[in-house]
């Protein structure tokens, strides 16, 4: 087929930003024709290389629109609006998964736990009297763990007045605050649309990390910069496949992630971030639909390690968005 990468305009291009060249090149292994066009702030510079181009599929990997995260969703509603076919959630399934506050509505709504959490905005707040501290204070509508730091995690009111001033500066937008959840934290990979199979399971990691610093995956850890000391949080963590789940346990967290990817409606691919207790009681913290491709990352590593290479995987995405297409 005749497929066009659509990216966002504050994405590296290849070969700097490599998941954009490996999606590339498999495809072309695959036998597509290939071509990569930016999300571009001007809105009618896009469509006229769309409409020119004229692609069967569109490979949707952009995260954000000029810049905010938070509009990722109306990306895949222009693919909608201009009759082009994609991969990847639709722009429900964007919004929902991209807004934790209505996520975690829905997750509930269809029987999956979350920490119990509310959203707080200029005075306003919703019903909070199930919260205990300590809970963890983040923009709802924001990515890649943005907007989180070791100062999120609050132990009393001083400390998360604190946080929400200082989120509330940064992003005008309400903030997330939820019980913080102790436990181990795993990622499982979704693939599949009528019926989604669970991917092996992967750990993050905490055995090297900051012992001042609350355990969890901050920006820093995710992206190896925390200010005052660069790198120690990314430096402490890495991302393991468990060697110590029992076969209970891990057919539980899995069908945990299947449910959720069902339950926000989402399609072709996803990862479900979760952390479950001492007890063994699993929490979704959050899905990432469309999730990050690069190689290394966590999805692509899972799939490898069930037997699908990375050229075979996003050879199946294109497969599974246009069966979607086909039906």
């Amino acid at each position: 087929m005749k497929v066009t990468i659509i990216h966002a305009s504050d994405a590296l291009e290849p070969p700097a930003d490599p998941v954009l060249e490996q999606i590339q090149k498999a495809l072309e292994k695959a036998g597509h024709t290939v071509l990569s066009i930016a999300v571009d702030k001007d809105l009618a510079v896009t469509v006229r290389a769309l409409q020119d181009v004229k692609p069967e599929l569109v490979f949707n990997v952009a995260e954000s629109f000029d810049g905010k995260s938070a509009l990722e969703s109306n990306v895949a509603g222009l693919l909608n609006l201009l009759d082009l076919r994609y991969t990847g959630s639709s722009p429900a399934g964007l919004l929902l998964a991209g807004d934790k506050s209505i996520s975690t509505k829905m997750l509930r709504a269809n029987g999956v736990k979350t920490p119990e959490s509310t959203t707080l905005f200029r005075g306003t707040v919703e019903a909070a009297g199930k919260l205990h501290f300590p809970v963890i204070v983040k923009p709802p509508q924001e990515d890649a763990s943005l907007g989180i730091t070791g100062k999120s995690v609050v132990k009393d009111l001083q400390e998360l007045f604190t946080q929400l001033d200082a989120l509330h500066t940064e992003y005008s937008s309400p903030i997330l605050v939820e019980e913080f959840i102790d436990g181990r934290e795993f990622y499982v990979g979704v693939l599949g649309n009528a019926q989604p199979k669970a991917l092996s399971i992967m750990e993050m990691d905490f055995t090297g990390f900051p012992a001042d610093r609350p355990r969890i995956a901050s920006w820093a850890a995710k992206w190896g910069d925390d200010g005052d000391e660069k790198g120690a949080e990314f430096a402490g963590t890495r991302s393991v496949f468990p060697e110590d789940l029992d076969d209970e346990l891990t057919e539980r967290i899995q069908a945990v992630a299947v449910n959720a990817f069902k339950a926000l409606r989402l399609r072709d691919y996803a990862r479900v971030d979760m952390r479950v207790t001492d007890k063994g009681e699993i929490f979704v913290l959050e899905i990432n639909p469309n999730c990050y491709l690069e190689k290394d990352a966590e999805f692509a590593r899972a799939a490898q390690k069930d037997g699908i290479e990375y050229d075979a995987l996003i050879a199946r995405i294109v497969e599974l968005a246009a069966a979607r297409y086909a039906r």
